[in-house]
């Protein structure tokens, strides 16, 4: 059995239990070992519709919005991305515990086709990032009276 640390100086980052490891392919399927993400990746989100657009809400404490990105790919993916920086640390400076974690996160969510992905907008507000996808409206197909016979 194999766990993998997402980062190995946080004891309690995700360790997450590898069953491919070992494998004669080298398909891991841990995010925590790609390249472009890390114990961040997992940034909470919540997304939420009402009847005027699609909302996401997103944790990013200690985030600066200018280490954020919002992205519309592929004609209908919305991507949020960004990394936080790690504290800088002092030669004398003793840590005692981590919990805090540092680094790139990524998460893309596939939009329905009601959303008017030329109007996304974006907000950072005390650590959350609100993402506001407008949507169409839906029409509904006006009704045609049918003239019975007989």
């Amino acid at each position: 059995m194999s766990l993998i640390r997402s980062n190995i100086f946080d004891p309690f980052s995700r360790d997450l239990w590898d069953p491919f490891q070992g494998f004669p392919f080298n398909n891991s399927r841990s995010l925590a070992t790609t390249d472009e993400t890390s114990s961040f990746a997992n940034a909470r989100i919540d997304w939420k519709e009402t009847p005027e657009a699609h909302v996401f809400k997103a944790d990013l404490p200690g985030v600066k919005k200018e280490e954020v990105k919002v992205e519309v790919e592929e004609g209908n993916v919305l991507k949020i991305s960004g990394e936080r920086s790690r504290e800088k640390e002092e030669k004398n400076d003793k840590w005692h515990h981590v919990e805090r974690s540092s680094g790139k996160f990524l998460r893309r969510f596939r939009l329905p086709e009601n959303a008017k992905v030329d109007q996304v907008k974006a907000a950072m507000e005390n650590g959350v990032l609100t993402v506001t996808v407008p949507k169409e409206e839906v029409k509904k197909p006006a009704a045609k009276a049918i003239e019975i016979s007989g």
